[in-house]
């Protein structure tokens, strides 16, 4: 998405109408990747999150709604996990914009990266089961992509948690944390994303289209399991705070207090907030990999 960033860099301002979206990217105030950024803002720009989104987002939780009732008779009639990747990928496929595609398989990317460096920086743990996403291209999708983020989220604070008590430690501070799971260089080599005059749907419009679709297509154990993950960034941001030391950063963190569950009507606002809570705390360790290697570069010297 280098291109949508060098839109915002070269992007003239008028005083007498500045550009609420070219505010946003030159704001410094959280750590973010530029390419990302601008990729999230641009698509966020587009005419159909400004007219059809209020539209769309009543609709889908009227579906969500109505779903639940069907769900609370027959809870497991419907389990086609299979079905439903195949369901997303065509929609992401022919009918998401570039730079939603491009933001939700860096998402996942990102937050397999993110487990990576929690298990890397608690001592004397070692032997906890990881799966890791990496998908380059929108065929990864097919294979359970989205049902497979959820459960390795909550399979690793379980795993994770339970060595910790086996072995008797905690997370704690780290003078000297270990980085080699973060990546610092944005270019991701996904593969180019189908460009057409169908490709008009920006993310916001699409995750409340498709919520509804992964409720239909999955038991309702496995979507309430979904919906209340969404809540658990302020436990892995507050693991990652505790060893990097810096909890005040957990300010952008949205999806709070897992321990209270929220309705399911809520779960695609909190599914982009999400999103955006994954790309700041990324930010955040990119930022402080890059601090550590320009402290060891200045020592060195």
């Amino acid at each position: 998405m280098l291109h949508k960033r060098e839109y915002f860099e070269q992007l003239e301002n008028n005083p007498r109408d500045p550009s609420h979206w070219h505010a946003l990217f030159l704001d410094k105030s959280i750590p973010f990747s530029p390419d990302a950024k601008a990729a999230f803002l641009y698509d966020s720009s587009r005419k159909t999150k400004q007219f059809l989104y209020p539209f769309v987002r009543v609709f889908a939780r009227l579906g969500i709604m109505l779903l639940q009732i069907f769900k609370a008779i027959m809870p497991n009639v419907i389990n086609a996990p299979k079905m439903l990747h195949k369901s997303l990928y065509i929609g992401m496929k022919y009918f998401i914009s570039p730079e939603a595609n491009y933001l939700i398989l860096r998402h996942f990317v990102l937050g397999s990266e993110v487990l990576r460096f929690i298990k890397d920086n608690v001592h004397n743990i070692e032997d906890i089961p990881m799966h890791p996403l990496k998908p380059m291209d929108l065929n990864a999708v097919k294979d359970n992509l989205f049902l497979q983020h959820d459960l390795n989220l909550y399979n690793f604070i379980i795993n994770l948690n339970n060595a910790m008590a086996k072995k008797g430690v905690a997370i704690q501070k780290v003078e000297q944390p270990n980085f080699s799971a973060i990546t610092t260089d944005d270019n991701f080599p996904f593969a180019p994303f189908r460009d057409k005059w169908t490709n008009c749907l920006d993310l916001a419009n699409a995750i409340e289209i498709f919520t509804p679709v992964y409720q239909f297509f999955l038991t309702d154990n496995d979507f309430w399991r979904a919906s209340n993950s969404l809540q658990l960034d302020e436990v892995i941001g507050l693991y990652a705070a505790t060893i990097l030391n810096c909890p005040e950063k957990l300010v952008a963190l949205n999806n709070k207090h897992p321990m209270v569950p929220l309705p399911t009507t809520s779960a695609a606002f909190r599914l982009t907030l999400h999103g955006l809570s994954t790309e700041v705390l990324h930010g955040l360790l990119v930022q402080k990999k890059l601090e550590a290697e320009k402290a060891i570069s200045m020592n060195y010297n």
